[in-house]
């Protein structure tokens, strides 16, 4: 039988049963309630923690999985703690104060109080007090209302909403609140924290004090990591903890040592050392990043990165961030004084120029300047064309051929938008020469319109004036276009019409397009022959369509079916273009979207003639949501004239009649498999642009020009499975092999394989922009990226280890690389450099 008492009559009274309750507050150093660690409240109730949602099949990229304590064991907590006490700190002031006795110890007599002396009470028979969520217990307990100072006894224990305390002796005062204990266990709730201490002491409500302490965020009683140290330093008020003198200690190994650590106690940022990255590359041998964090502010904040290339030096990194209410952005940068590697110009492309300082630069900004404008600047800038080659430690970078910078000043409304800006380029492929770096646009404006006339026809205006420069020019070739600078203005009006029904649309549209060009005035020497050339035309089309559907069954399972057979007409008169220049201008990939366009170059310096009849059937399957399961698609494109515009004026008219048969298929009847997949059939016949491997033209069509085939199929929840053929005729044929293998619980297993039968690298004219091939290389057989690693996760720790062989530039040389990435969940962010090269690699990658 357990006895029971209600204290109100003195207020003072009160603090008896939250003497160390409100001092253990400060040890708390409670996290606010979106705290991250989610599995928290899971494992107090005995639930398993919910898994993070899976990816969707087909994203392009996956964002990354957020920390999860879903491997940590149900109820692992303290002994003592009680699951159905209250959360809710409000109830505090107003919540009466109940005193029980006998409960844990089967102990029938009673409460025992004793009054030896005015206003000192004692209170014996297993104590137990508890008001709102806040809950001590202990074998004896001894209080002075007057000074409030208090003393409990045996088997002290202590809950409330952000944490438990055990300790076998604890004294204190409320008034002010401060307390000392002896032989201490913790747990801090919200930030999963736990260790234990020779002796704590509270020295007001915001701030605590442990000796001889450990701390970790592994399960109690099962700390795979923890740190010791000879003070631990907890405050309430920044929710950062501070270690003095501590051994870090993986299975209870010491493997370093911290004369002083700081660590988060909740979810806010804290500043700090981040996790270090090490591993090796072919370029810049062993390599040590060690991040340190600056929470500055707020609203900004900073990182320096001090690294450690064996083969290089020393470099410094850092990284600013600035959120205002109509301001944000980042600025980074990396900066080596001295480089003691080589520079290895094995192509004879490197502009280092002997240079041994290296540096990047990038600055994304994104503006509200008031009244509808808006400035969104993204720069970036390395010091050669070989940095990307010998310091890329994220295995991503690395392959990057091409930096662009650009800075826009725009404004739109509700009918048009407007930009002004510039586009800049760097070339930081180290295999290629810079004058095959696009052109510089310095500067670019845009204005864009497009109004209803009415219900049925839109009025419209698209406009570009760009000045184009280079700063590397190629070399001029006698009769060949050269890399001339100039200035462009391109407009195109047009009217488009709408009318459409439940089963049918018919969608005519005209355009008129007029294109000027200035050319600089030395544009003689680069072979052309006018200063302003200009290009106008009449652009119509008309776009028909019918669309059936029914019902119907497949494997048991009901879809809405559809039939759309499709209807493109297209007439573009022929205009001679080849005196006009190539600034950012090329011929596009054919594909099914191609036959419905009304150009098959990108940019304005070539509009395509024709007369041109596109036919084209699609089917689709439904399922009772409207999500599309199936879709198949073929078409051609039937040519009325000889396609007389050509990117080179070297390349004769296409005097075939048909275009390629292309053909598309997507399906995905469940969650679990994916399968994408293109095919183009050539069936004429022409002269190949390409030499075979012996040097000599030859002839080719009527057969496949294009396949591909994507297969995506998720295993053991997030594990994922990706195959991918291509081929394209006379350039490449790849296959592409990725996998995610959750081999355990902990274990995930990681590959990716990019194997070549057939890789063409056509060799350009050297002074001519349009692109004329006339002579290739061929690398068969050979592999052009392959990485293997292997991840653990568990309840406190994990880790990546992944290494790297890939061909990273257009000589197609190749590199190696190894990283090594550790987290000990709880003592801040990681930032794991490896993320960004598999979740572009592994498609379903988190």
């Amino acid at each position: 039988m357990t006895s029971r008492i209600s204290i109100q009559p003195k207020r003072r009274l009160l603090a008896t049963a939250i003497a160390f309750v409100v001092s253990g507050s400060a040890w708390a150093a409670q996290a606010p309630t979106q705290s991250p660690v989610t599995a928290t409240a899971a494992s107090a109730s005995g639930a398993t923690a919910p898994a993070a949602e899976t990816c969707p099949l087909g994203s392009f990229i996956c964002p990354p999985r957020p920390l999860s304590y879903a491997l940590c064991r149900p109820n692992a907590m303290l002994d003592f703690y009680e699951p159905w006490i209250t959360k809710d700190t409000t109830l505090r002031d107003t919540a009466v104060t109940d005193i029980h006795s006998g409960i844990d110890d089967g102990n029938t007599s009673g409460v025992k109080v004793e009054s030896p002396e005015p206003d000192l009470y004692h209170m014996t028979g297993g104590v137990r007090l508890e008001r709102a969520d806040q809950v001590m217990r202990a074998d004896d307990v001894t209080y002075n209302s007057d000074s409030t100072a208090y003393d409990a006894r045996g088997h002290v224990r202590y809950q409330e909403a952000g944490m438990l305390v055990s300790a076998d002796h604890m004294t204190g005062t409320t008034t002010p609140n401060q307390g000392d204990a002896d032989n201490v266990r913790y747990q801090l709730l919200q930030s999963r924290g736990n260790g234990v201490a020779a002796h704590a002491k509270v020295m007001d409500p915001q701030h605590g004090r442990f000796t001889m302490a450990s701390y970790s965020t592994c399960d109690v009683g099962s700390h795979m990591w923890e740190f010791r140290a000879k003070t631990l330093n907890l405050n309430k008020e920044t929710g950062v903890g501070v270690a003095r003198n501590a051994t870090m200690r993986f299975k209870n190994v010491p493997f370093m040592y911290l004369p002083y650590f700081t660590f988060p106690l909740d979810d806010r940022r804290k500043s700090g050392f981040l996790y270090p990255t090490f591993g090796s590359s072919s370029h810049s041998g062993a390599y040590l990043s060690t991040p340190y964090y600056l929470n500055l502010a707020p609203n900004y904040d900073a990182t320096i990165d001090p690294r450690y290339y064996s083969d290089r030096g020393f470099m410094l990194g850092g990284e600013f961030r600035y959120l205002e209410p109509r301001t944000n952005g980042r600025v980074y940068f990396e900066y080596m004084a001295h480089d003691k590697g080589p520079d290895d110009d094995i192509s004879g492309t490197s502009d280092r120029d002997g240079s041994t300082q290296r540096y990047l630069v990038q600055i994304t900004n994104s503006t509200n300047l008031g009244d509808g404008f808006s400035l969104g600047a993204n720069i970036n800038h390395a010091s050669d064309n070989q940095y990307f080659r010998d310091f890329s430690n994220d295995l991503y970078s690395s392959a990057i051929g091409l930096l662009s910078s650009s800075v826009y000043v725009s404004k739109g409304g509700k009918y048009w938008s407007a930009s002004l800006g510039v586009d800049d380029y760097q070339n930081v492929d180290a295999g290629l020469p810079n004058y095959v770096v696009p052109y510089r646009r310095w500067p670019r404006a845009t204005f864009n319109f497009n109004a209803p006339a009415n219900n049925w026809l839109d009025v419209g205006l698209d406009t570009e004036a760009v000045a184009f420069r280079k700063i590397d020019a190629a070399p001029v070739s006698p009769g060949v276009p050269g890399q001339v600078d100039g200035n462009r203005l391109d407009i195109a009006p047009y009217l488009a019409a709408d009318f459409s029904g439940s089963s049918w649309f018919v969608r005519p549209r005209v355009e008129y397009r007029y294109t000027g060009y200035e050319l600089d005035s030395d544009y003689q020497r680069f072979n052309y022959a006018q200063k302003t050339p200009s290009r106008s035309l009449p652009i119509a089309s008309l776009d028909t369509g019918l669309i059936f559907d029914r019902q119907t069954s497949l494997f048991g399972n009901g879809y809405t079916q559809t039939l759309e057979p499709r209807l493109y007409y297209l007439y573009v008169p022929y205009r001679n273009q080849n005196n006009l220049p190539l600034f950012d201008t090329s011929e596009m990939s054919f594909d099914f979207w191609q036959l419905f366009s009304t150009n098959r170059f990108s940019g304005a310096d070539r509009q395509m003639d024709a007369n041109n009849l596109t036919a084209a059937l699609t089917t689709r399957l439904l399922d009772d949501n409207g999500v599309e399961r199936l879709s198949a698609s073929i078409g051609q494109i039937h040519y009325f004239s000889d396609q007389r515009v050509q990117a080179s004026p070297f390349t004769p008219a296409t005097t075939f009649d048909k275009s390629d048969y292309v053909a598309q298929l997507g399906i995905q009847f469940n969650d679990k498999w994916r399968l994408n997949s293109s095919y183009q059939w050539n069936p004429n016949k022409k002269a190949s642009p390409y030499l075979d491997p012996q040097g000599q033209p030859f002839d080719q069509g009527r057969d496949t020009d294009l396949a591909t085939v994507q297969i995506q199929r998720r295993i053991k929840g997030d594990g994922i499975i990706n195959f991918s053929y291509r081929y394209r005729r006379n350039v490449m044929e790849q296959f592409d092999t990725s996998v995610v293998y959750p081999v355990s619980e902990r274990w995930r297993a990681l590959a990716r394989w990019v194997f070549a039968r057939r890789d063409v690298l056509p060799v350009t004219v050297a002074g001519f922009n349009g692109g004329n091939p006339f002579n290739t290389f061929t690398y068969s057989h050979r592999t052009l990226d392959a990485a293997v690693g292997v991840e653990y996760d568990s309840c406190c720790v994990a880790f990546r280890v992944l290494g790297r062989h890939y061909v990273h530039d257009y000589t197609r040389s190749t590199a190696n690389a190894i990283m090594f990435e550790v987290e000990f969940k709880g003592l801040g962010s990681l930032n794991p450099q490896s993320g960004a090269y598999l979740r572009r690699a592994i498609l379903g990658y988190q």
